[in-house]
């Protein structure tokens, strides 16, 4: 009493239908299923190949990960309760069982995949030894563990029974063993699905949904991945080619050599919000020495990189909705590049690889090797902005000074405390002189750091900030990168200040920290809440105060060190040091 369709076409063709056979018209009732009565299920029509309805346009339009709307939240009690059934005696069984909280053939679908990517094992020794290996449904429902094609083959028959179409499709993959730049030859090497859904096909990978195996291909860990659930297909096509082209459901469709060219985007790239990154080739040529990579994302996100293995050798800044990175590999040949992302909001520290090129190098430019206490990303951004560090002057990474000397200033934002020190691969300065190549000057909410260099050279300016109200230590916050090619650069360093030298004090004049020997040294400097003000050197001169600033000269000679002391209060007869500078040698 069934009606039966009946298509004959080529393989690579689409369908022509022929002839419509039709059977009596007795009741209409499915062959029962191994004697059991199948009340619960309805027929499967025969597939319909993939139509102009089907196609998405191809690249992706950034609006959403999965060809159909679907809200999760909605799937938490289905989901649930797919992850508790156990049934094992038979597929029929298993499907009946899932159904029961199933509804719409959206939810059937939902209950199906979960239970597969939670119970179905990847099987390593299997893959290895594909003799021993059954891929049939039964199968592998009973032992639990099969390869792509168990996993796609249990998908479509419990479909089948559950009465929605579903194809199961073969074709090539970027998955496990794929190098970058690799072209696909010979038979296929991966299976997944299309199931029919509201009108329409839609695409999913169980065996990629259920987690994944170790580099050495000898362990699988069940770790659930939602991107491959009715994933978007100009999403899909990034890592899936089907045999038949039809099937990308794509508009235009791509050829195999576009397959094989595009850069490989693993799915934590879109799950992290990622929207696209350039160049779009997985291999990139340097020019001049220098590779550059960006990417654009949703919202807030953190990146970092490793160049063979590490991040010695670029320069990452993060932009509103990005980053950028310019590699300077300082060998020739190829590269491995790796880019990583996490949430800004996220709480552990775990950063996912989302990206993956290789850096062809012809040419080294030698002059961009950077320091190695260059931290990554370099410059400000919207992170130090959190942090309270606004309006920089120097929006930009690299700060060029021809002199030797540069000032930085920020707004601050919060009632914060910082600190600041200087670092080059070729300067043996002490923890000490790191931070007095530096003078913090504040002005109401405003904070310059004027930096003074003690060579040429590459040096990293670290900034570190912790609250006022805080006892404990200071964080790192960010860092810029100084540079200067003038050889004859050779600045001491800033006075050395003691606890009594309050933030809001000024040095107008002597900035050097080092003074010349037999000489008249005029003094300037703007100090509040003082009653006096004396310069200790071989006498002691006191400074007279004018229009805020206390001024005056001392004279250097039969002395090593001067000393800047204060008396805070008229009453006290004794004074604190609050700045001391070196005197020449002669």
């Amino acid at each position: 009493g069934t009606q039966v369709t009946v298509e004959i076409h080529a393989k690579d063709t689409t369908p022509q239908l022929f002839k419509k056979l039709s059977f009596g018209k007795g009741p209409r009732r499915l062959p029962s299923l191994r004697g059991q009565d199948n009340k619960g299920f309805q027929k499967t029509e025969a597939p319909r190949p993939p139509g102009g309805k089907d196609l998405h346009a191809y690249p992706w339009d950034k609006s959403s990960l999965k060809s159909l709307p679907v809200d999760l939240q909605q799937f938490e009690k289905l989901d649930a309760y797919a992850l508790k059934v156990n049934v094992k005696n038979s597929v029929e069984e298993l499907v009946k069982a899932l159904l029961k909280q199933a509804r719409t053939d959206l939810e059937k679908v939902r209950a199906i995949w979960m239970w597969i990517c939670h119970h179905i094992e990847y099987d390593v020794v299997g893959y290895h030894n594909k003799s021993q290996l059954s891929s049939k449904p039964m199968d592998v429902l009973q032992t639990g563990k099969s390869i792509c094609e168990g996993y796609a083959g249990l998908f479509e028959q419990m479909c089948s029974i559950a009465g929605i179409q579903c194809m199961k499709l073969s074709g090539y993959s970027k998955g496990y063993g794929y190098k970058m730049g690799q072209t696909f030859t010979g038979d296929s090497d991966h299976a997944w699905n299309a199931v029919y859904l509201d009108g329409r096909w839609h695409l999913l990978d169980s065996t990629w949904g259920s987690g994944a195996v170790d580099d050495s291909f000898t362990e699988f860990t069940f770790r659930y991945n939602e991107f491959y659930f009715l994933t978007h297909p100009a999403l899909f096509i990034n890592n899936h080619f089907p045999d038949n082209s039809n099937w990308q459901l794509l508009k235009p469709t791509l050829t195999l050599k576009d397959f094989e060219n595009n850069r490989l985007h693993n799915s934590n790239f879109y799950t992290l919000g990622l929207l696209t990154a350039h160049p779009e080739t997985a291999v990139i040529q340097t020019v001049n020495g220098k590779a550059s990579v960006s990417v654009d994302c949703r919202s807030a996100t953190l990146f970092t990189f490793k160049l063979k293995g590490t991040d010695e050798h670029g320069l990452m800044t993060l932009k509103k909705h990005g980053m950028k990175l310019d590699i300077y590999p300082q060998t020739t040949g190829s590269h491995k590049l790796q880019i990583f992302a996490k949430p800004s909001k996220a709480s552990e520290d775990v950063y996912n690889c989302v990206l993956e090129y290789v850096v062809e190098c012809q040419s080294v430019d030698k002059a961009m090797r950077f320091p190695k206490d260059l931290h990554q990303p370099v410059g400000p951004s919207w992170f130090t902005e959190r942090q309270g560090f606004l309006r920089p002057s120097h929006p930009n990474p690299i700060i060029h000074t021809n002199d030797g000397r540069c000032s930085v200033t920020f707004t601050l934002g919060k009632d914060i405390s910082i600190l600041a020190s200087l670092h080059s691969d070729n300067s043996s300065l002490t923890e000490d002189m790191r931070r007095r190549h530096i003078m913090q000057i504040h002005r109401g909410n405003q904070i310059e750091l004027k930096i003074h260099l003690p060579h040429a050279g590459n040096f990293v300016l670290k900034i570190y900030a912790k609250k006022k109200s805080d006892p404990g230590n200071y964080d790192y916050i960010f860092n810029y990168l100084i540079t200067c090619l003038n050889t004859e650069v050779k600045w001491p360093a800033f006075p050395q200040s003691y606890s009594k030298w309050a933030e809001d004090y000024e040095i107008l004049e002597p900035l050097s920290g080092l003074l010349p020997a037999n000489r008249n040294i005029q003094f300037k400097l703007k100090m509040h809440g003082i009653a006096k003000v004396l310069v200790q050197a071989e006498n002691a001169y006191p400074l007279s105060q004018s229009r805020g600033y206390w001024e005056g000269t001392c004279n250097t000679s039969g002395c090593r060190e001067v000393f800047v002391m204060v008396h805070e209060n008229a009453n006290h007869n004794f004074y604190s040091h609050v700045l001391k500078y070196e005197v020449e040698t002669q």
